[in-house]
């Protein structure tokens, strides 16, 4: 599958990369295989970040909930006045 990011942006030279492909000149570069162990870690990643708000919802207290919305609030002001973290 020809993906974007493999073709130039300029829409003249994407044409005739697409042109170089459909004809057999030019191929796309091959994508390296992933591992066992690459594939397995992904799918354990992928479990633990399924249950990972579950869990941290439960385990929290309202009160700790309102702090952490309040302290991320503030931050996003913060950034929105161009005002940054003060060191």
């Amino acid at each position: 599958m020809i993906k974007p990011k493999n073709l130039p942006r300029d829409s003249n030279q994407r044409a005739h990369a697409v042109a170089q492909l459909l004809t057999g000149e030019a191929r796309l570069p091959v994508e390296p295989e992933r591992s066992a162990l690459s594939i397995y870690f992904a799918q354990i990643g992928q479990v633990g970040g399924l249950k990972g708000g579950k869990a941290r919802d439960k385990a929290l207290s309202g009160k700790r909930k309102t702090q952490i919305a309040r302290k991320a609030a503030q931050a996003r002001w913060m950034n929105s006045k161009g005002q940054g973290k003060k060191s």
